[in-house]
């Protein structure tokens, strides 16, 4: 990421900071033998991959000045965990011009703290029941030795910079979206009955590896049979049996962005009838709902009509008998925001602008009949309207059939 990137991020964000306010953004803290996943507010401001660092800005007399905190490097502890983050590398990846050791945080931030009024941090969201988040624990001294210091949440001031993606994020985004696709096209060529859930999520794993993406956006969701109608099913351990609808809610990560696709399949070379019905009058909703994004509509809207037009489908058939029994097939909402996370910054009332990315997701789910269908895109809104960034992802019933018929007679 070009650093001029992230310097603008925080130019903006430092319009946004009141006089003697400060912003304190920490990085995630190592953990031992895991693969490290960075705070998603920190990957914003800094571009850093790397834990246990620490942002620090604040505005005092309209000045505004900014350090990186890094850790300081141990010769002795290389050999196991490698080099730490030097200097030039930090000023080079997040074009911070002042960085300091972490060692020296406290010190300097108590040589500020009296010029403060407010701080600004990553704070999370803390359980009473739970410890407190690394941000609080690391901020505790500061309330109890400053009370005259408000701390609060950093979301207020972020997520409006958040929500509007910008270029070289939506690059991201799509090349997510796109290599997530071609895993897709990979299970759907090579998927049979008889094979485990894990070996299908195995499949998409080696795509996204193999292109250069080693994480995912969220845990994939490889649903068979009843599997399918539990919305957040993540074992992934099942037998594929004869017969089975496959539900795919899966994403690949690309520098922090995460892709969010959801496609259903038939084990078999074509959808039985009932498959074929519910599957219908699901896309339906979704190509409907999809016409409707644009500038200044309501994202409530959109889950508005997705319930009373998934309603109609299944009144339709004679699923349901009056609309208010929708709720017994259909439980969640039908769009969220996307991003840095998966289910990223911004309300579901939030009024839609130019450059954000929202995710179209219609379901129904009949456990008694090992039934469940979502078909999810991810949409980016423009000026004029909106472009479907997984449209090249096959959805309609012609084309995954014939993918299917040839996978299966070869």
């Amino acid at each position: 990421m070009d650093p001029e990137i992230t310097r603008r991020r925080r130019e903006k964000l430092s319009e946004r900071l009141g006089d003697n306010e400060s912003v304190i953004v920490f990085a995630k803290p190592e953990r031992s033998l895991e693969k490290f996943s960075q705070d998603s507010n920190f990957l914003y401001l800094t571009g850093i991959n790397e834990p246990e660092l620490i942002y620090l800005a604040a505005k005092v007399g309209s000045r505004w000045n900014e350090v990186l905190f890094i850790e300081r490097g141990n010769p002795e502890r290389v050999v196991w965990e490698g080099a730490k983050l030097s200097i030039g590398e930090a000023k080079e990846i997040s074009g911070i011009q002042q960085i300091r050791y972490k060692d020296e945080f406290y010190p300097y931030l108590s040589g500020i703290c009296p010029q403060l009024c407010r701080i600004y941090s990553n704070l999370g969201y803390p359980m009473l029941n739970k410890p407190a988040t690394y941000p609080l624990f690391m901020l505790q001294p500061i309330r109890e030795k400053c009370p005259h210091i408000e701390i609060g949440d950093l979301s207020d001031l972020i997520t409006p910079l958040r929500l509007v993606k910008d270029e070289w994020e939506i690059q991201q985004l799509q090349r997510a979206i796109d290599i997530t696709g071609l895993g897709i096209m990979d299970i759907l060529h090579t998927a049979k009955a008889g094979m485990m859930e894990y070996e299908l999520e195995a499949t998409l794993f080696y795509r996204m590896q193999v292109n250069g993406l080693q994480q995912w956006g969220f845990a994939p969701i490889i649903a068979t049979g009843i599997n399918a109608a539990t919305l957040h099913y993540e074992k992934n351990n099942c037998l594929i049996q004869p017969g089975d609808l496959v539900l795919m809610d899966v994403g690949a990560s690309c520098n922090g962005y995460s892709a969010d696709i959801t496609r259903c399949f038939p084990i078999e070379q074509k959808f039985s009838a009932r498959q074929a019905e519910i599957y219908n009058i699901v896309l339906d909703v979704n190509k409907r709902i999809i016409e409707l994004i644009k500038p200044g509509l309501e994202l409530a809207v959109l889950n508005n009509n997705t319930v009373e037009w998934l309603a109609e489908g299944l009144l339709s058939i004679g699923l349901i008998n009056s609309r208010d029994e929708i709720r017994k097939y259909y439980m969640h909402s039908v769009s969220h925001f996307l991003g840095l996370e998966t289910h990223d910054v911004g309300g579901r009332e939030a009024l839609l602008v130019p450059g954000n990315v929202i995710t179209v997701e219609p379901g129904i789910y009949i456990p008694e009949e090992r039934l469940g269908v979502r078909i999810e895109d991810d949409v980016l809104v423009t000026e004029n309207g909106h472009k479907v960034l997984s449209c090249g992802i096959p959805k309609e019933i012609p084309e995954i059939e014939s993918i299917r018929k040839e996978a299966l007679q070869k």
